[in-house]
This record gives structure tokens, C-alpha cells and sequence, in this order.
């Protein structure tokens, strides 16, 4: 049975031995306990988290698809962290808030926002597409690791409202060597603020794999910074979701930040503009596909009779409505007025650079018309 890593016995990532983590669900189904982290399930929740990672990976798949048709610019898909995601997701309360990179489509799944204002961002038709207020799920972050600045300075605030919310902010392991990722840990730790640092450790930054990026293993790090950091199965579900709701409660008390790194593997591409082929080998791949977080849930579930016949019936037609839906939904979304994407919002208030802008792009567009309807 794997054991907390907390105490730093953890093998080093090239060492051939495998790390240990923390970990209530083992690859091949097996319930296992831990001394410090556990969850108490009914089965309706058992079902509801299994039905979580199915809908998010068919929505993946048809996000997928679709740029593959030219309906989307990119997509950067979770395949192979939905576990990580839904678990953590799942811990939030609805107080508590968010700050995604541009990978956590589960955990904006978990929060209520609709995947077709996810999509709408990657087809170009809006900058963002959801009120973060209205799900505490801020936009979603392109710059690699500024998040994580923005998390801590929301718990900052959190902190000093004297409220009992929290924050999680997301990043992958490419990202904890960024100059942010750092200097929120550094104002975290200094400030004590509610924050919960989530990384998805998928192996892989891009091409460069995880033994270029670092000496130690990655939940290390927050030693040096004076905050605890763990490492949890991060194709573990029931894992993700103790250990993160544990993190969260935490910092509600007062105790600081934490550092979660979630192992797991990214199956896909890092985006559908990348070619994994060309850097890492198939047997890797086919070894992850043994450890995937879906069948393992769905294995537990058929040893403890959990769900009959209709439930995976029932799902399946859901999976094939959302999967219509998504399709239907982005190739009917109206194409939006170049200036107003470009140019609202910019600043709070009317700006004169930016106006004259806007009317000089305006004029060349209309040009383009001026000279269709002159038969040029």
C-alpha cells in the first residue's frame, strides 16, 4: 500500500524504484486506507463521481474533434487528469474559489460554468465567456503560471475579509519553475494566506519531461518555501478528493498554504498544435493506459455491486446528448463584431488611444465591403 510522502522518504523520479503517494484506489480497483486521508461515500456519490469523469472525458473527446474539423483554433485536453480534476474539484465548497490555467475543464465542469463557454474562448468568439463571479471560477490563464500570483492575492483578500472561503490555484509541473509559480509561494508562506497549490504533475512540460525540470521531486519544493507539500495519485479520484479537501479545510483554520502535486499523465497532446509522438515513446503511454482514472473507478464499482445495468445505460445516452449538444453548440455560434472583441473592455473607462484604434480598424474593414460592392 503506497504511504504519505510528506516526511520526504519519497524515491527520487529517476531512480526506476516508482514514487510513493498517497493513494485510497489502486489501479486495479482495491479499496486501501490511509492513516490521514480517507473519504466516507454513499454510493449515489460513488456513481455521481464516476459520472463526472465520463461526461468530462466525452466532452474532451468531442473538444478534440472538433478543432480537428477546423470548428476550434486549439484545444488543450485533460485526457488521462480527469481524476485530478474532478477529486479536487469535487473538495471545493461554493465559497471557495478558483484560478485554472487553460487545461482544467473538469474542475470548471465541477464549478457549473457551461463547456460551451469554454469552447467559445478556443473558437475565437468571445475572450472568456463566463462571469467568474457567478461560479467563482476565474477566466482561464494563457500566460504560464500567473495564476498562481492571482490565487494567492484573492486569499490575501479572503484572508482579511475574515471570511471561511478559500482558493486552489492550478499549474502543471512545467509551470513550478516559473518566477511566478515561486513568488506566490514565497507571498503564501509569508502571509499565511488560504491557498491550496495544485499541481498536475502529467510528466511531461510540453516535450521536456519532468527528470530536465528538476532535481528533487516536485512536492519538495514547498519545504524550502515553509509550507507542507504532499504527492497523490493523481489517477485516483477518491485520492485526489480527501487529500485536496484536507488541504482546503486547512487553510480555512488558518494554517497556511499547501502544496498538492497530483501525479498523473497527459495521453494526449499538450495541445492539438503539439506531436507527442515525436518525443516520448508508446510504451510509456501503454503503460499509463493500465493506471487510467475512469476504468479504475469503474472496476471498484463492478467488485462493490455499485450501480445496475440502467445507471451505465443512462449514462451512456447522456454522454452521446452532451456530445450533440457540444457539436451543435459550437458550430451554430455567431461570429462575433471584430472591433467590440478587440477592443471593448480594454479599459475600465473610454481610452483615447484605444477609440482612435478602433475607428481606424473599423475604416479598413469597411473598405473591404466598400470594395465588394463596387465589383472590385
Amino acid at each position: 500500500m503506497a504511504v504519505d510522502s510528506t516526511d520526504g522518504t519519497l524515491f527520487p523520479p529517476d531512480s526506476g524504484a516508482g514514487p510513493e503517494l498517497i493513494q485510497l484506489l489502486t489501479p486495479e480497483g482495491e479499496r486501501v486506507e490511509h492513516p490521514d486521508y480517507a473519504v466516507d461515500l454513499s454510493d449515489d456519490e460513488y456513481l455521481a463521481l464516476y459520472r463526472d469523469l465520463v461526461l468530462v472525458r466525452r466532452f474532451d473527446a468531442e473538444a478534440t474533434a472538433l478543432q480537428r474539423q477546423g470548428e476550434l483554433g486549439l484545444w488543450a485536453s485533460l485526457l488521462g487528469q480527469e481524476a485530478a480534476q474532478i477529486g479536487s474539484g469535487r473538495a471545493l465548497r461554493s465559497n471557495d474559489y478558483v484560478f485554472p490555467t487553460y487545461r482544467e475543464h473538469g474542475v470548471a465542469w465541477c464549478r457549473g460554468v457551461d463547456p460551451l463557454n469554454l469552447l467559445g474562448m478556443f473558437r475565437g468568439v468571445n475572450n472568456g465567456g463566463w462571469d467568474p463571479r457567478e461560479n467563482n471560477f476565474h477566466l482561464y490563464t494563457i500566460v504560464i503560471g500567473a495564476q498562481s500570483l492571482h490565487g494567492v492575492g484573492y486569499a490575501m483578500g479572503v484572508q482579511r475579509d475574515g471570511t471561511d472561503g478559500a482558493v486552489v490555484t492550478y499549474f502543471g509541473d512545467g509551470a513550478s519553475s516559473q518566477g511566478d509559480v515561486n513568488e506566490a509561494f514565497t507571498f503564501a508562506a509569508v502571509f499565511n494566506a488560504p491557498v491550496v497549490f495544485f499541481c498536475q504533475n502529467n510528466q511531461w512540460a510540453i516535450s521536456e519531461p519532468t527528470e530536465r525540470q528538476m532535481k528533487v521531486p516536485l512536492y519538495r519544493r514547498a519545504a524550502g518555501f515553509g509550507f507542507p507539500g504532499v504527492r497523490v495519485d493523481g489517477n485516483d479520484v477518491l485520492a485526489c478528493l480527501a487529500v485536496t479537501r484536507a488541504a482546503l479545510d486547512r487553510a480555512r483554520r488558518g494554517e497556511g498554504p499547501m502544496l498538492i502535486e497530483a501525479f498523473t499523465y497527459r495521453m494526449g497532446a499538450h495541445t492539438t498544435s503539439d506531436d507527442p509522438t515525436r518525443y516520448r515513446l508508446s510504451a510509456e503511454l501503454e503503460e499509463w493506459k493500465l493506471k487510467d482514472p475512469i476504468e479504475r473507478l469503474k472496476a471498484f464499482l463492478h467488485k462493490q455491486g455499485i450501480g445496475d445495468a440502467a445507471f451505465f445505460a443512462d449514462l451512456e445516452a447522456e454522454s452521446e446528448e452532451l456530445g450533440k449538444r457540444v457539436r451543435n453548440g459550437v458550430r451554430t455560434m455567431p461570429d462575433p463584431d471584430p472591433a467590440s472583441i478587440m477592443f471593448a473592455n480594454v479599459y475600465a473607462e473610454p481610452h483615447p488611444l484605444v477609440e482612435r484604434e478602433r475607428a481606424e480598424f473599423e475604416a479598413y474593414h469597411a473598405s473591404f465591403v466598400d470594395a465588394g460592392e463596387d465589383g472590385h
